[in-house]
């Protein structure tokens, strides 16, 4: 992968995702495809993608008993994808099948820890623990998992690095305070010089009034 910025087209209309895509340069960024355009759209929203020149972010966050999660990658692994993800918490079994259903590819698995929109009272009520001390948890099976990386919030990236050699993907990234669902939260530059390797950014990019500037001016803003 060639690009630390991945903007996520999260898109169910084909219209709609078509204009977006036109509007991104694959010499700066890659493209994250999550449940919300690949439930709607098809598989075939990836292809065009990739024929359009960019690497490629598959975002299905898949969460099952361990067969299945396998079988599920096996069928996935057909596309033109550098990279996927499951849920760290399904456990140790699950991660590493996911990593043997890539075998004989170049795509890497990548473990969510706790979700960005997650705040600390929603992580106790869920995993009875704060969000840093989950992501501290999932980080340790990940590595046991032998996974190629893990997606945390900007706040967790020291733990990470600190922790593992893991690659991080995170999202959360803003340009300035918005009204959003993210509760954890950090700019595209704070992000980079914190240790991450790929930046998540979808609204600030693709909800502006000019896509095309604003992918540039992250782009320069964190070279």
């Amino acid at each position: 992968m060639k690009h630390s910025i991945i903007v996520a087209l999260d898109e169910h209309n084909q219209e709609k995702f078509d204009d977006v895509l036109s509007q991104l340069d694959p010499s700066l960024c890659m493209v994250k495809i999550g449940s919300v355009s690949f439930n709607s759209l098809g598989r075939e929203c990836v292809i065009k993608a990739a024929e359009k020149g960019f690497d490629l972010f598959l975002d299905l966050k898949l969460h099952d008993i361990p067969n299945t999660v396998k079988k599920s990658i096996n069928g996935l692994v057909n596309l033109p994808i550098k990279m996927m993800t499951v849920h760290a918490s399904g456990g140790q079994k699950m991660l590493e099948e996911s990593v043997a259903a890539t075998i004989n590819t170049d795509i890497k698995i990548f473990g969510v820890t706790a979700l960005t929109s997650l705040s600390d009272t929603d992580t106790n009520f869920i995993y009875k623990r704060e969000a840093k001390e989950q992501v501290l948890a999932m980080i340790k099976l990940a590595k046991k998992s032998s996974i190629h990386g893990v997606v945390c919030s900007p706040q967790e990236l020291s733990l990470v690095k600190n922790n593992s050699n893991l690659l991080t993907i995170t999202p959360g990234i803003r340009l300035k305070s918005l009204d959003d669902d993210q509760t954890r939260v950090m700019t595209p530059k704070e992000a980079i010089d914190n240790g991450s390797d790929f930046l998540v950014i979808g609204r600030p990019i693709t909800a502006s009034n000019n896509i095309k500037d604003s992918l540039k001016e992250i782009y320069d803003s964190i070279q």
